[in-house]
């Protein structure tokens, strides 16, 4: 039978992951935003695990508006991303700092 700790497991690997995802991967920005739902994936399994152990809806719903943030921060994301890339012809994060002043 599967536990609760698989499921932490599991959300223990795809967090770590995320935070690799970030810090090893500077210089693409569409992998460091797929790093980031990584992570709030790996929230999103933990909540609903832990919701379905304690038997309490609660955090089912709360994973439900996470996944609605995650979809909306990434279609505004990625629509940022084509417009700088129009405009630059690159979307490196390096780049992005010349965006000042």
């Amino acid at each position: 039978m599967i536990g609760i700790e698989h499921y932490v497991v599991v959300s223990s690997i795809l967090f770590v992951l995320g935070v690799l995802g970030i810090f090893l991967n500077r210089k693409n920005i569409i992998i460091i935003l797929m790093a980031i739902e990584l992570i709030l994936l790996a929230v999103n399994i933990n909540l609903v695990a832990f919701s379905a152990f304690l038997q309490d809806l609660t955090g089912q719903i709360f994973a439900m508006f996470v996944l609605t943030v995650a979809a909306g921060e990434a279609a505004i994301g990625l629509a940022i991303l084509v417009i700088y890339f129009r405009g630059r012809g690159t979307i490196a994060v390096d780049d992005v700092n010349r965006m000042r002043g």
